[in-house]
């Protein structure tokens, strides 16, 4: 993976701010009751996280605040705010994290990758995102159009076809998103946290204003707006291995492995 280090002004977000603790950015790929695969998350699991967020004072921001938070020093936030967002459009969101919203209305962020939704046996239909939506809790922006991965594709492409390749899976996921949910699809989630100098600078040309990574610390003001990281969230994360992962100073660090005990 490579981590995006442009200089050039409309990747940059100005510079930290002395003592700024950061903003954790969560990351969910499917929700089960039971542990399925390495990427799913039990609903208890979750449930617990959800409850030592509560319990030990932070807040559950939109994406869109802390993304204008990242940009304007001026804009606030609440102490400790957290951020959740779930990529790929799984349709245990509407399952299985719907009902939690409801009960505890905290926003989240989707990730959805268009060319799966009524489409995959596993994915959302539109009609269900549409429904995600009119919640209020739920906002919906882009994954690419079919999530490629764009180290593989770059290899069997010429330079021109590959930004040709890119720009179209930009583009056609941004206005496929927008033409069935009315959202508007400015923010974006590299396909297997992959992005570099070059992607970051078409992304800022297709009208992307933020693009998210995989890599697993805290998002400040000096980091590119499009390179963001984000914590990968796996059942093996109970609470006090989430207060780990996040430094909370509050809660004794204990390993992952003892922690899913």
């Amino acid at each position: 993976m490579l981590v995006c280090l442009c200089a050039l002004a409309w990747l940059t977000t100005g510079y930290a701010q002395p003592g700024d603790p950061g903003i954790p950015i969560l990351v969910y790929h499917r929700f089960s009751d039971t542990p399925d695969d390495s990427m799913t998350v039990r609903v208890t699991t979750f449930e617990a996280q959800l409850r030592f967020l509560n319990e030990h004072g932070y807040h559950i921001v939109p994406l869109r605040d802390a993304v204008n938070a990242l940009r304007d020093p001026a804009a606030k936030l609440p102490p400790k705010p957290v951020v959740v967002t779930v990529d790929d459009g799984h349709r245990s969101v509407y399952e299985k994290l719907l009902p939690i919203v409801l009960r505890d209305h905290f926003p989240v962020t989707l990730f959805i990758y268009p060319s799966a939704i009524s489409n995959a046996s596993y994915a959302l239909t539109w009609e269900q995102l549409r429904s995600l939506k009119q919640t209020g809790w739920f906002d919906i922006q882009s994954h690419t159009y079919w999530h490629p991965n764009f180290n593989v594709e770059r290899r069997h492409r010429s330079p021109a076809d590959f930004r040709q390749f890119v720009h179209w899976q930009l583009n056609a996921s941004r206005q496929r998103i927008e033409s069935e949910t009315g959202v508007h699809a400015d923010m974006l989630a590299w396909p297997f946290g992959i992005h570099d100098e070059e992607l970051a600078a078409l992304a800022a040309d297709d009208g992307y204003v933020a693009a998210f990574t995989l890599e697993a610390r805290k998002a400040n003001r000096q980091m590119p707006l499009l390179a963001l990281p984000r914590f990968l969230m796996v059942d093996a994360y109970g609470p006090r291995a989430l207060a780990h992962l996040l430094g909370d100073a509050d809660t004794p660090p204990l390993s992952v492995a003892r922690s899913a005990q």
